[in-house]
Order: structure tokens, then C-alpha cells, then sequence
């Protein structure tokens, strides 16, 4: 069974980003690998250790991980790489990507795995940036399901170039200085140190003829309309990836994802509760006694409900599958009614007189002297 994160880290939940971060390093050091070599205890360790900055050092794996626990860390079938959370997120126990974060100024290939740490730097280098859009929509679209055009600033392939970053079809050559790995390394006694190369900017190559309109860099800025459908179901946070709608790579490199995060916007008289729907209603006091069937208002319409004899103000009816689709599922969440009875505030003679009968008939005659006699009803009615 996993450990708590941030008993793992040493740290509250309250703790800022800062104190993570230190957390982190203090417990990096002491349980890195290099430092135990062969002691597999440690190497686990330091596994979990890795894990738990992963998540709570990202606000929104974090936030995912407060509300949901360790089942929010799951994932969703398909799902994968989400760096945003929301119901499609996914991650890999295993990634030591982090410790080069924090360390890799300071120690260099100590901490960045020599080689294998500049091949991961280039690559997401290269690799266009995922981009983020938070949208938001109706309880009835949520419900539904609905498709929406959204524009979004971005990077996009050069035209002129076709995301070659060349003006002509000369092909970029090596660099010289970092000889293609886009790093440089120093030594410095004991320490060894790697950095972007101030050369080709950690690329690898240069461009001897950059095209004048991305100069050099194979996209350019533009806003572009993308199309995302909206599921059935979908919940407050809940991630949409869109593969290949984020920034252009650099030179032709494979593009970015966008993630697409959706928020509710509440429908008044209405509130949701994961699949669930809850709404009230308010019924005369003759129809909550004697029973009635009648017209609820609900997203899609109105549906017609039973109100049992005797209804009590403020009992709750329970509607079942007329709530929220379940994101995936064939299911649907339960309709929750809370019935208010309602107590007129204006009477006729006429009116108050059939209540002070079926007072009488219930042994709950009023206390106001003038409803004790049929005089004051003959004075009325004649």
C-alpha cells in the first residue's frame, strides 16, 4: 500500500512550494542512489521519494491528489502524459526526471545520468510545449455533451520554411562547439557540470540561412481555431487532451498536446454533486397530504414525479438516474428533489373557515378566541 505523499516528504499539507522543494532536496540527497550504490532498499527509497515531489511540486496533480487520494493518480484508459490533472491524468512511478531539476546546476552528470540526461534535455527541447485552455460550460451542455470552437494563441509550423528554419534547402550543420549533443561540459575539480550550449541554444545544430520569417526556429505565432468535443458527463477539472494542437516542435519536431480544462458554470435552482443533481421544489400543504403527481423542472425539460401522502417540508425524493451521464459509462447519476411545503400567507373568510373545521375534526382548534364560537362564522356567512 502507498505511502501518504507527504508523509513521505516529511511535510503538512499546508506546506508551500518552497518547503516542498526543500523537503525534497534534503531527502534527495540522502537517499540518491550514487551516494548507495548497490543498496536496493535505499534505490526504493529514493523511487518514492521522486514520486511524491512529482506530484505535489505541480498544482495541479497536486490538487488532483488532495481531493482524490492515490486512486486520482490512475489515470483514465487512453489517458496519458496530462501535465495538467483532471480525470485523464496519468504518470510513471519511476521517473528520476525531477532530481536533475533541482541538482543539475549544482552537480551536473552526478545527478543529470551523464549522457542519457542530455538526450532527455535536447528531446524535450525540441518537442513543442504543451499548452493549457480552461473552459467553461452550461450543467445542461455538461450533461449533454456539446462540441466548441475555441482560438487559442500558439505556435504554429512555418509556411514559408515547412518548419525546416532554412531559407533555402541547405540542411543545418552540427555545431561546432557542442559537436551535435546541445550541451557543453566543464570540470570543476571534484564536479563535472553541463549546460546548454550558448551556441546553438541546446539544439544540437545551426542554421546557416535562417528563414527570415521564423528565423530559424521552424514556427511562428499565430491564433488558430481548433475544434474539441465535450463528452457526456464531464466534471468540474475534468482534462481533454487534444494530441498535436500544442506548439510546433522546434524545426519540424513533433508538435505538443493541448489540454483543454473544463469548469462548470452553476444553472440556478440547481447544484451538482459528482453524477448526481440536486433541486427543491415547493407543494401545497392539501397536495403533500392527500398525494399528488406533478411537473418538475429539470435540465433537460420537466419530468413528472409522485409526492407521497404525508410528505413532510423538507423530505427528499430520490429520482433515479435522471442526474449526470457517467463520464465513460452507459449510467447516470440520481435526480435528488427536496420538497418545501408551502403555508399560504392569505386566507378568505371562506378558506379560513374549511381549516377551522378540519382543525376541529383533528383536535387542533387555534387558540384566538374569535374561532371558538359559530357565531363569528354566522356573523360572515349569515
Amino acid at each position: 500500500m502507498k505511502r501518504d505523499y507527504y508523509e513521505v516528504l516529511g511535510i503538512s499539507k499546508s506546506a508551500s512550494k518552497d518547503e516542498i522543494k526543500s523537503a525534497y532536496r534534503k531527502l534527495a540527497l540522502k537517499y540518491h542512489p550514487d551516494k548507495n550504490p548497490g543498496n536496493k532498499e535505499v534505490e526504493e527509497k529514493f523511487k518514492e521519494i521522486n514520486e511524491a515531489y512529482e506530484i505535489l511540486s505541480d498544482d495541479q496533480k497536486k490538487q488532483q491528489y488532495d481531493t482524490f487520494g492515490h486512486d486520482a493518480m490512475g489515470g483514465m484508459p487512453g489517458g496519458g502524459g496530462n501535465p495538467f490533472g483532471g480525470s485523464s491524468y496519468s504518470y510513471s512511478s519511476g521517473d528520476f526526471s525531477n532530481i536533475g531539476d533541482i541538482f543539475g546546476d549544482i552537480f551536473g552528470d552526478i545527478f543529470s545520468g551523464g549522457t542519457s540526461g542530455r538526450k532527455r534535455g535536447r528531446s524535450a527541447q525540441s518537442r513543442g510545449e504543451d499548452l493549457r485552455y480552461d473552459i467553461e460550460i452550461s450543467y445542461l451542455d455538461a450533461m449533454k455533451g456539446t462540441e466548441v470552437s475555441i482560438e487559442i494563441p500558439k505556435k504554429d509550423t512555418c509556411s514559408k520554411c515547412h518548419g525546416t528554419g532554412s531559407r533555402d534547402i541547405s540542411a543545418p550543420k552540427q555545431c561546432s562547439q557542442c559537436k551535435g549533443k546541445g550541451q557543453v561540459k566543464y570540470s570543476q575539480g571534484f564536479f563535472s557540470f553541463s549546460q546548454e550550449c550558448p551556441q546553438c541554444k541546446g539544439k544540437g545544430t545551426i542554421i546557416a540561412n535562417p528563414c527570415p520569417d521564423c528565423r530559424g526556429e521552424g514556427a511562428i505565432n499565430v491564433r488558430k481555431t481548433i475544434r474539441v468535443r465535450i463528452p457526456q458527463g464531464v466534471q468540474e477539472g475534468t482534462s481533454l487532451k487534444v494530441t498535436g494542437s500544442g506548439n510546433a516542435g522546434v524545426n519540424g519536431a513533433t508538435a505538443g498536446d493541448l489540454y483543454v480544462v473544463v469548469h462548470m458554470k452553476q444553472t440556478s435552482g440547481f447544484k451538482r454533486n459528482g453524477d448526481d443533481l440536486y433541486t427543491e421544489i415547493s407543494v401545497s400543504f392539501p397536495k403533500a397530504a392527500m398525494g399528488a403527481e406533478i411537473d418538475v423542472p429539470i435540465l433537460e425539460g420537466s419530468i413528472k414525479i409522485k409526492i407521497p401522502q404525508g410528505t413532510q417540508s423538507g423530505k427528499t425524493l430520490r429520482i433515479r438516474e435522471q442526474g449526470f451521464p457517467m463520464l465513460g459509462r452507459r449510467t447516470r447519476g440520481d435526480l435528488y428533489i427536496k420538497v418545501n411545503v408551502g403555508v399560504p400567507t392569505a386566507l378568505t373568510d371562506q378558506q379560513k373557515r374549511a381549516l377551522f373545521e378540519y382543525a376541529k375534526a383533528m383536535g387542533d382548534v387555534p387558540q384566538d378566541a374569535k374561532y371558538q364560537s359559530d357565531s363569528f362564522f354566522k356573523k360572515i356567512f349569515g
